[in-house]
């Protein structure tokens, strides 16, 4: 198990060179499945070249402020999330599970540094975590990476860091837990589920864009009775 530690600047060394590279050799951070964002289809890690919907430009992130009342939107429930498998342990929290985060409302993200998909996101992320970001509300990023630079510890912190990514980070070093989560052929950087507060799937995103969407139902999942 991994502690917690303080995240320490970076400058342009070793994680610079990697991630240009990496940019440079997939374009996108895919894995071997065509698919809507960046994906992996076997634990091996082939590249393709991103879809139309993935490779798009990100919207601009909201600025909305908590609502009074619930916003409109369909949230059906898709029962409990799974469990964690086989994970390297957190980054940047002192929580050590999902259930101890019950209470809130949370988004989790599978997401890997390396992936310009995934860090097309982070600015919707970092908006929603400045609005929302509290006593109700969390964000958990589940690091799979695709590559073997990407898992090393010190990377990740580094890439946090430059990336602005300030919410808790989970290890899923070996991708158990990307894979266990999705089920099927195929698995996807990014992608979002928002949980409600008894931790349920209220809200699932596959790749880029819909933030206003996202905004939306984080908004009506906070207003929900605790």
């Amino acid at each position: 198990m991994i502690s917690s530690r303080a995240i320490a600047g970076v400058g342009a060394g070793v994680l610079g060179l990697a991630i240009v590279a990496a940019l440079a050799a997939t374009g996108s951070g895919t894995d071997d499945a065509p698919a809507t964002a960046a994906t992996i289809d076997t634990p091996a890690d082939e590249p393709t070249a991103p879809s139309p919907e993935s490779s798009s430009s990100p919207s601009p992130p909201p600025s909305t402020a908590p609502p009074t009342s619930a916003p409109s939107i369909d949230l059906p429930n898709r029962g409990v999330h799974p469990e964690f498998r086989e994970i390297d342990g957190w980054l940047q929290s002192d929580v050590t599970s999902l259930e101890e985060l019950r209470g809130k409302v949370v988004a989790v993200q599978f997401w890997t540094f390396g992936c310009h998909n995934c860090t097309a996101t982070l600015p919707h992320m970092q908006a929603l975590y400045e609005n929302y970001g509290g006593d109700d509300f969390e964000i958990v990023g589940i690091h799979a990476p695709e590559f073997d630079w990407e898992a090393d510890v010190d990377n990740i912190e580094n890439a946090a860091a430059e990336l602005g990514v300030t919410w808790p980070i989970v290890l899923d070093t070996n991708k158990r837990t990307f894979h266990y989560w999705q089920e099927g052929p195929t698995g996807h950087w990014p992608r979002i589920y928002l949980l409600d507060r008894d931790g349920n799937i209220r809200y699932d995103h596959i790749g880029e864009g819909r933030y206003d969407e996202i905004d939306t139902a984080v908004q009506a999942l906070l207003a929900e009775p605790a």
